[in-house]
């Protein structure tokens, strides 16, 4: 989508069509055929006012700037990014605002594979701040290690999990964006970034 997000776009958009809209972003930037716009004209635009239409939630990592790898511009998401792609208190509040207030449509939690989060997770690795911050992951790794048929060191199956992890959360910690969800105003939804080959996968 090449074009500024209005108020009345947004408030017509479905929540499948900011998904399809992200999907399609992706796409192009698989096939190298990014969508021609004026980022400054975008930055212009939005200077008294934005309505983005999804908020994604990402890891920090460096492979996955979510802007580039889903194709949009300025003032289109929410973006949102920590190792591991958890959701805290202040992530969940960051999107109720997006949601409630502004009327974003859609939250998509967006895992990796090769995710050093996952694997610091795995690994039990203990340093400073980042210690609570892999416990948060840990149910994911365990979870796959009770999963039948999937191999216990499978750090993108941990990874896939951690998303679905995520999601429930939201969804539990949330009564405002669970809410949104029951009534159709928002859809949640997890998806893989695969580092080798640039392409998202839903889940």
């Amino acid at each position: 989508m090449s074009n500024t997000m209005t108020a009345n776009m947004l408030a017509e958009m479905s929540p499948a069509a900011a998904l399809d809209t992200l999907i399609a972003g992706n796409a192009r930037y698989v096939a190298s055929q990014h969508a021609e716009r004026d980022l400054m004209a975008q930055t212009h635009a939005t200077a008294t006012g934005q309505h983005p239409y999804a908020v994604v939630l990402g890891c920090i990592d460096s492979r996955v700037p979510l802007e580039t790898v889903l194709d949009v511009g300025v003032g289109d998401i929410f973006s949102v990014r920590v190792a591991g792609n958890i959701a805290n208190e202040d992530i969940l509040g960051s999107m109720e605002f997006a949601c409630k207030v502004v009327g974003s449509k859609l939250i998509l939690v967006l895992g990796h594979t090769s995710c050093g989060a996952v694997k610091g997770a795995y690994d039990d690795v203990s340093l400073g701040n980042l210690t609570g911050l892999l416990d948060k992951i840990k149910p994911a790794v365990e979870a796959v290690r009770l999963d039948d048929g999937v191999a216990n060191d499978d750090l993108d199956a941990i990874a896939s999990r951690n998303v679905l992890l995520t999601m429930d959360a939201i969804r539990e910690r949330s009564s405002i964006l669970a809410e949104l969800e029951n009534d159709g105003q928002i859809q949640i939804v997890g998806g893989m970034f695969d580092v080798s080959t640039g392409e998202v996968m839903l889940l």
